[in-house]
């Protein structure tokens, strides 16, 4: 009897040293938004700890790290951005943590310029918002898989697997919003919202896309803007405008108000999810959930 429990006392431990040995094999990864979180959670499973500095409601475009996200950055075994000056205020930070000899990875990196939006205004730089089109996505799932396997070989089987899964997860979704957006009459497919956030949505499903602001929150919109664009929607008689959970309704208000004084009604059709994904726990806190919402 005595034996046995020896036994019993001698496995116990053993299962408690080898999942502390698992705990501490996994990955520290930190992400900058919560889009590229979502990411690595579904390619790396159980094999790292995720965390994204960036949360629901969070503008990217005006993001400015603290002393703890510093830390976070500084004590990760590996980091993953967006690139394309999406973190425009981070870029700073990224540098260092780089330097420092870190491994600091976009998940843009494998698109090629071809595909890249270059809008005039913005100066000559690519526009950031790739997620928005979930075939490009893709390629920041490629990214990720590729990154992981490098780190721990000997779960490259697993995250192939898991980004595999990704993918026919993204051409489900993909398919589906082409299925949605093709019910839309092709003479009201516009998509009129609070800054630049939807060209890729909009590239890939054939919606004719207009933001008040332009590719980054950081620009103002003037007055000219805004009327330029009420009189689009008074000519065509648009019916609906949407703001953004990350951007202030204060030029979508005076857009409706706009167009009001000129005896057309316009109403907010809802609030989209662009350069921030919905709260955790819920299912617009997912990539998949965000642009089914937006959808």
């Amino acid at each position: 009897m005595n034996q046995l429990k020896l036994l019993f006392i001698v496995f116990f431990n053993l299962l408690l040293v080898l999942n502390a040995q698992a705990e501490i094999s996994k990955l520290k990864i930190v992400t900058t938004t919560g889009m590229i979180a979502d990411i690595v959670k579904n390619v790396a499973g159980d094999s790292a700890e995720v965390t994204a500095l960036m949360g629901s409601g969070v503008d990217p475009h005006l993001f400015k790290p603290t002393r703890s996200d510093i830390a976070r950055l500084n004590s990760a075994d590996v980091v993953f951005y967006n690139g394309l000056l999406l973190e425009g205020k981070m870029t700073d930070a990224l540098i260092r943590v780089a330097t420092s000899g870190k491994k600091v990875y976009a998940v843009t990196e494998l698109l090629d310029q071809e595909y890249l939006l270059e809008p005039a205004e913005f100066q000559g730089h690519f526009d950031p918002h790739v997620w928005m089109d979930p075939i490009a996505w893709k390629a920041a799932v490629e990214v990720v898989s590729e990154k992981l396997s490098e780190l721990l070989p000997e779960q490259k089987a697993v995250f192939e697997a898991n980004a595999q899964t990704y993918f026919s997860e993204l051409d489900a979704l993909a398919k589906y919003a082409e299925t949605v957006i093709a019910s839309i009459p092709q003479t009201t497919r516009v998509l009129v919202t609070a800054h630049d956030a939807f060209n890729y949505f909009g590239r890939r499903y054939g919606l004719e896309v207009m933001g008040i602001q332009g590719i980054s929150t950081e620009s103002e919109a003037g007055v000219r803007d805004i009327e330029k664009i009420v009189n689009i929607l008074v000519e065509r008689k648009i019916k609906a405008v949407f703001i953004e959970s990350t951007v202030s309704e204060k030029n979508i208000r005076a857009l409706i108000e706009g167009a009001k004084a000129q005896g057309h009604q316009v109403i907010i059709g809802g609030s989209l999810f662009s350069d921030a994904m919905g709260k955790d726990g819920k299912y617009e806190g997912t990539y998949l959930g965000m642009i089914d919402h937006n959808v």
